[in-house]
């Protein structure tokens, strides 16, 4: 690490430190939920997706959901005059799911020669903290999806996709109301897509789970797609058109909505076979105040800085009965079908 870098670099922990209100920000300290609130929101703006979906504190470690759903209709009509009361309805659907926070470490080290890169600018403290948030961003939408577990010592080369950090949304999914998940279709342990399969397309398996949420919780649904699902879609559609320039745009416009759900897109780290629909607010991601540690560290045996993060994380689904999808593992296209349904 140059000279020049050092004393640049010296002056960013300085300035950490004021403004955590610590000593040094080189031994462990606690952020405070202020601080922790600057972070998340610093965290939320690299990652398009989690800008949709909340991103709140909670006190305890595990508890009832918080933002919960409209469980019911509420409007009615009650004739007092046959000595009957009005009975209000809870709006929130509090009691029914539970949450629970897992610690979650988020070690960062970034080497000394890209410091030493990074020193000519004048914004090297913006830099380092770019660093840092947008890889924790990319691993929470990574868990979201794919999370199925927390272990007590995690293995990144066995579970690549962080299955093994936190439980996901899918996985609340499967152990909260697992009859919203589907697993199969007609042959067991897959769900074959395609002329003579379970769904003939992605417009027919849309409709189809859509139908599974009730009708007074449809509005602002939106369609999670795979990229493997959107791709093979879009070759379907073009093998059974000419494609001439006016076709071409028709076929364009078919795809701008799936099964009556006129949003949808393909978030980054989405699986690629996945498709989930539900409204973005629907999803959550809850943080335990006030139990963020941060430490920063030199490790020069390793020519490098490390920024160790650690708090409490939970995934969540608000009002599970509006939340749809299938076990994008047991997604079979047709190539992949062992025998071709008579």
């Amino acid at each position: 690490m140059k000279e020049p870098t050092r004393k640049a670099f010296n002056k960013i922990l300085q300035g950490m430190a004021k403004a955590y209100g610590v000593d040094s920000v080189q031994r462990q300290f606690s952020v405070t939920p202020s601080k922790a609130q600057t972070l998340q929101d610093k965290i939320v703006e690299k990652s398009t997706f989690l800008q949709q979906i909340n991103v709140i504190p909670v006190d305890e470690m595990e508890g009832e959901n918080v933002l919960g759903g409209v469980p019911a209709p509420v409007s009615g009509r009650t004739d007092t005059s046959q000595d009957k009361r009005r009975q209000p309805r809870d709006v929130l659907a509090l009691s029914a799911y539970p949450y629970k926070c897992y610690q979650t470490n988020s070690d960062v080290s970034i080497r000394y020669a890209t410091l030493d890169a990074w020193a000519k600018f004048p914004d090297l403290f913006a830099r380092f903290q770019r660093y840092v948030t947008e890889r924790i961003a990319n691993d929470r939408e990574l868990v979201g999806w794919h999370g199925t577990h927390a272990a007590k010592d995690t293995d990144p080369e066995k579970f690549p996709l962080l299955e093994d950090v936190n439980k996901g949304w899918i996985q609340y999914m499967r152990e909260n109301k697992s009859e919203n998940i589907l697993g199969e279709g007609g042959t067991t342990g897959e769900i074959r897509i395609g002329p003579g399969g379970d769904f003939e397309g992605l417009d027919e398996a849309i409709s189809v789970l859509v139908s599974v949420i009730p009708k007074f919780l449809r509005k602002g649904l939106k369609a999670y797609i795979g990229d493997e699902l959107v791709q093979y879609e879009k070759q379907r559609l073009y093998k059974a058109i000419s494609l001439s320039p006016k076709e071409k745009t028709q076929a364009t416009q078919s795809l701008m909505s799936f099964g009556g759900v006129d949003s949808w897109e393909t978030p980054s780290n989405f699986p690629s076979r996945g498709l989930v629909i539900t409204m973005p607010t629907n999803l959550s991601i809850y943080y335990q105040d006030g139990s963020w540690r941060r430490h920063l560290k030199e490790e020069s045996e390793y020519d490098r800085w490390a920024d160790y993060n650690s708090r409490n994380e939970a995934y969540t689904v608000e009002t599970p009965e509006a939340f749809v999808g299938w076990e994008f593992d047991n997604v079979k296209l047709p190539e992949e079908w062992e025998e071709v349904p008579a």
